[in-house]
């Protein structure tokens, strides 16, 4: 069982992208589904800004959704994925810090399709 993972992600998970076959790991995945940050670049700059939105906008949405919960819950446990989440929600704020965990979940689950788990 994966925290903030309901009935109805892997479903749209798996009507997405079927077997996963076209992505070679899942920060190739993660920058299909758009929660990856767009980046800015000019010579030795390099800036990062909002996320860029690709792919299949319902699987994003419910991703964010589901990491959300585990953001507004992580405070109640000690385990190292909510000590990690809790740190980004005090620096960051609580809605970076769900598309961090949705980034996360993300490629969570396509490791386990990959390892068809």
């Amino acid at each position: 069982s994966i925290p903030g993972i309901g009935p109805i992600i892997p479903s749209a998970f798996s009507s997405s992208i079927d077997k996963g076959q076209v992505f070679k790991s899942a920060k190739d995945f993660s920058v299909w589904l758009g929660l990856t940050p767009r980046q800015y670049a000019s010579g030795e700059t390099n800036r990062l800004g909002t996320i860029t939105k690709r792919g299949d906008k319902y699987l994003r949405k419910q991703l964010i959704h589901g990491a959300r919960t585990v953001v507004n819950h992580a405070h109640k446990k000690d385990d190292d994925l909510n000590l990690w989440v809790t740190a980004i929600k005090q620096r960051r704020g609580v809605n970076k810090a769900a598309v961090a965990m949705a980034h996360r979940l993300a490629r969570l689950m396509w490791i386990l399709l990959q390892k068809n788990e």
